[in-house]
């Protein structure tokens, strides 16, 4: 009887490790660093993150693709804002929504309000849902990832310069597709011993 409880055993001791595994990794993953979120999202198109060079030829520059697809459905982009709940700024879109062909460029604009007493550091990460259309959403400018610095009770506009690649109007998975949404959210930054910006993330609010 001895024998058999024996490989059971080992399963469910493997079983608990393997679990324990997929909950630290997640911790991991939630608390890790913006840039290894950002090498991650942009390799894989995890999150809703356009994966890089999966439409565009390598080093090719895709405003040469600002070719407006006339004859296509004007798709509605809506945009969301959030903050984490450690982050003291105020940050929303200007617009709920634009409307626009593939292959015509958009200007959308959020504002941030850094409510706090003192001078805080910010990174935004930023995600596209349905998220099989991120490989097709094209940013020209954005202020993700970067560094942005707010003075006590300063309030800043920050511009999105994007563009739905052409290509999307030929690819069957994205014939029912008319709305999509573009999410930032802004993370409360320092820079550690290293000279390394890290976030503090938390949950959203």
């Amino acid at each position: 009887m001895g024998q058999l409880r024996a490989p059971f055993s080992d399963k469910n001791t493997s079983t608990l490790y393997y679990t324990l595994s997929i909950i630290l990794g997640t911790v991991a993953l939630s608390y890790g660093s913006v840039p290894l979120y950002k090498m991650i999202c942009t390799q894989t198109g995890w999150g809703g993150q356009p994966i890089k060079s999966s439409i565009h030829s390598a080093g090719e520059d895709p405003t040469t693709r600002l070719t407006p697809v006339t004859d296509s459905r004007r798709l509605r982009i809506t945009f969301n804002g959030s903050v984490s709940d450690i982050m003291p700024w105020k940050f929303m879109p200007q617009q709920r929504e634009v409307r626009v062909l593939p292959g015509e460029t958009a200007l959308a604009f959020y504002t941030a309000t850094n409510k706090s007493t003192e001078d805080i550091i910010g990174v935004a990460t930023y995600s596209v849902t349905p998220a099989q259309v991120a490989p097709y959403f094209s940013k020209i400018q954005c202020f993700c990832f970067e560094e942005q610095r707010l003075n006590a009770g300063e309030t800043v506009d920050m511009p999105v310069f994007f563009f739905i690649d052409p290509e999307f109007v030929n690819d069957p998975t994205m014939k029912n597709i008319d709305n999509i949404t573009l999410s930032y959210t802004f993370f409360k930054a320092k820079y550690d011993k290293n000279g390394v910006l890290s976030p503090m993330p938390m949950t959203m609010r």
